[in-house]
């Protein structure tokens, strides 16, 4: 099971509209997650033309967005139990407060977001995944997203980094 990973796109206040290099790098996804501050559903629709997408809302969202998608999802895929939130809050790190939102489930991997910062962790048993942005890269060198592969029920995890423009 391939899935495209995403978070942060802020559309459309970081880009008119989801980049070329993103759409090319997510085609051939199963399915794809969004960890939230989409700011545009419109964002939903363009990703489900390449794959079935789950995601929720994140700090940045309108309360429609929040309504629609809420806060946090637990998912099994492929015998994978994923949980997916955006990662906000006023206390402890970003992977921390996505790592609470699950405490109370046995997850094997945490996808999130929020901080634009690319990374790929294991937290004892967990793999804990943020893609860091596509759309708004802050101080790190690339945009990116990631790809969450799972095989036997095992997930395993990259980064990718994207060229090109932004704007698409």
């Amino acid at each position: 099971m391939r899935i495209g990973v995403l978070s942060d796109t802020h559309i459309p206040g970081r880009a008119r509209s989801l980049p070329r290099a993103l759409l090319s790098a997510l085609k051939g996804s199963d399915l794809i997650l969004h960890a939230g501050d989409l700011n545009a559903l419109s964002v939903l629709e363009t990703l489900g033309s390449l794959a079935p997408v789950v995601a929720v809302a994140g700090n940045t969202d309108a309360e429609s967005v929040h309504a629609r998608l809420g806060r946090r999802r637990l998912l099994i895929v492929a015998g994978c139990r994923i949980g997916l939130a955006h990662g906000d809050g006023s206390t402890g790190t970003t992977q921390g407060r996505a790592l609470q939102a699950f405490a109370d489930e046995a997850v094997d991997c945490v996808v999130f977001g929020h901080s634009h910062i690319p990374k790929i962790e294991r937290s004892g048993a967990i793999l804990c995944v943020n893609p860091g942005s596509p759309t708004d890269k802050r101080v790190q060198p690339h945009y990116t997203c990631a790809r969450l592969n799972i095989h036997r029920g095992v997930p395993s995890a990259e980064i990718i980094q994207l060229s090109g423009r932004t704007q698409s």
